[in-house]
């Protein structure tokens, strides 16, 4: 049978008998026994699937191994997976075992990583190779039955999601550092796993940067895209878990950054209640009439999002104080460590940005040589190129991670001190203290963030955020990059985020993709056009 399928789909009969496949199988058992000696696939529950690793074969057309359902994982042996083709059909099922084993069966979860289950199992194996498989580039997927991937989902019955954030172990799932909040959905659990395929698909689809998903009472699937990168995820989840139920037993809150005691909100509305109250004839310092104060109950605002330059902090201080010093410090810190990993990766972006801007024709852009032609030229051509961008005011990953990378080196030596205004800290804390979660959404990096608020003339100010968003989400005067940030966040409606910012064009394109936008209005920022349309504060004590 297994020569007769595996060569319908191009792969002759030795190759499955070949080194490969039967690496992949021997490597799927070691797996499975290591998981029961961790309580994920006790009882003959959970599951591994596992791409062949072939160089030679693209990855979506790779086989999968995948272990059987309803056996005892920790006996398995490499002659008991099933192989499928990359589009679904068995290829190879395993020969059955004589009493008291059960007969071999293709596992309950395989409908979950396939197309419909009320297709055949060949068809429905495509819904989950193009979710987990193709679309995130999965090399393995694990489903797990541990305990603490179900008591998670119990915690609080009504939630959508697990969140955590200020973890360590946060920073072994892919995309998400420390300080970032990681957002997990959960599902509803079903008396049969492959009646969750239509759930599991649509969190896949509305989650673009998960890289799990819970049922509630019943476990978790995690993929990677390797099986190392697939299990180092699993034991961080499952880590973060066991945290997340601890802190609640000690009546702790982990989502959020200072871990402080759970608090509890009762809310009657879905929106913003306002009340205006207008002082006529008001100046402010630049002897213009101030702006309606704006007094704001957010009753069920789950997040602020904040800009920083001309909203927390002046754009004096970005301007005159943070540009400068990169650009007067570019070369020392080219030179001092241009051998570091870090700084050839900073030199490739700015290499490649620099080609883009050659061939688009714009002024100021000279060619990088490659590293054969001599440190020297290589760094007085980055040089000469940051210098044009910063003169440009250019808002591009490649400057920022760099400019990112000098201000460490300044915050480190106190030779820089970030300022915001006087009222962000307070505002920080109450809105901490409410219970709303805070963002940063800035064109610097996410480290020139994490460095400017954790360095303020307030102290660190970090505790009170929740993540940090730069442009590698996208350009912030585009409504798409808003509609991933609300993807990310995670909230039900995206008029659930508040978007704060001095520019026009920023609360525009928030306001486009349905966040609620307010702009602030500090001393030096730029004029608004005329009936612009959106409500303005002058202070955040005014939300």
């Amino acid at each position: 049978m297994a020569a007769t399928a595996a060569a319908t789909i191009g792969f002759p009969q030795a190759y499955l008998e070949g080194k490969e496949v039967k690496e992949t199988s021997s490597l799927v058992t070691e797996l499975c026994r290591h998981f029961y000696t961790q309580g994920w696939v006790s009882g003959t529950g959970g599951s591994i699937t596992m791409k062949v690793h072939d160089a030679s074969i693209p990855k979506p057309d790779q086989l999968i191994i995948m272990s059987p359902s309803g056996v005892q994982k920790e006996r398995m042996q490499p002659e008991d997976m099933y192989i499928l083709s990359p589009n679904g059909s068995i290829v190879s099922a395993p020969s059955p075992k004589p009493y008291p084993n059960k007969p071999p069966k293709c596992t309950d979860c395989a409908p979950l990583f396939m197309k419909n289950r009320r297709l055949s199992l060949g068809k429905r194996l495509r819904k989950l190779g193009y979710k987990a498989y193709e679309m995130r580039n999965a090399g393995a997927v694990i489903h797990s039955h541990g305990m603490e991937s179900c008591l998670v989902t119990m915690l609080n019955p009504q939630a959508k999601e697990f969140r955590i954030t200020h973890m360590e172990m946060i920073k072994g799932i892919q995309g998400h550092g420390y300080y970032d909040e990681l957002v997990v959905p959960i599902i509803e659990n079903t008396a049969y796993e492959n009646e969750l395929t239509d759930s599991l698909t649509k969190v896949i689809e509305a989650y673009p940067k998960a890289t799990a998903v819970l049922v509630r009472n019943h476990g978790v699937y995690i993929w990677g895209d390797s099986w190392i990168h697939a299990k180092t995820q699993a034991e961080c989840y499952h880590y973060l878990f066991d945290a997340a139920i601890k802190l609640h037993q000690l009546g702790l809150d982990a989502a959020t950054p200072e871990h402080g005691p759970i608090r509890r909100h009762v809310h009657s509305q879905n929106h913003i209640s306002t009340k205006l109250s207008v002082k006529s004839g008001v100046k402010d310092s630049q002897n213009q009439t101030e702006p309606p104060r704006l007094y704001c109950i957010w009753l069920q605002q789950r997040c602020i999002v904040l800009d920083i330059e001309g909203t927390t902090t002046p754009i004096t201080f970005v301007t005159d104080v943070l540009f400068p010093y990169a650009r007067e410090n570019v070369g020392k810190h080219l030179n001092l460590t241009y051998d570091t990993a870090e700084t050839q990766e900073d030199i490739k972006l700015l290499r490649s940005q620099v080609e883009e801007d050659l061939r688009q024709g714009l002024a100021g852009a000279v060619p990088i040589p490659h590293a054969d032609e001599g440190k020297e030229k290589v760094i007085a051509a980055v040089v000469s190129n940051v210098e044009a961008m910063i003169k440009a005011d250019r808002k591009i990953t490649a400057l920022k991670e760099l400019q990112g990378h000098i201000w460490r080196t300044g915050f480190e030596c106190n030779e820089l001190k970030s300022v915001v205004f006087e009222d962000v800290a307070e505002a920080l804390e109450k809105w901490h203290s409410s219970g709303i979660k805070v963002y940063i959404y800035s064109s610097g990096s996410r480290l020139a963030q994490r460095l400017l608020f954790g360095n303020t003339n307030y102290g660190d100010l970090r505790k009170y955020l929740s993540g940090f968003f730069d442009t590698t989400i996208g350009n912030k005067k585009e409504s798409k990059s808003y509609k991933e940030i609300t993807e990310t966040l995670g909230v039900d409606d995206p008029s659930e985020i508040l978007f704060v910012t001095d520019v026009y064009q920023e609360a525009t394109a928030a306001k486009t993709a349905g966040l609620e936008a307010i702009i602030s209005i500090r001393p030096g920022n730029a004029s608004l056009p005329e009936n612009h349309g959106f409500k303005t504060v002058t202070s955040f004590s005014q939300i």
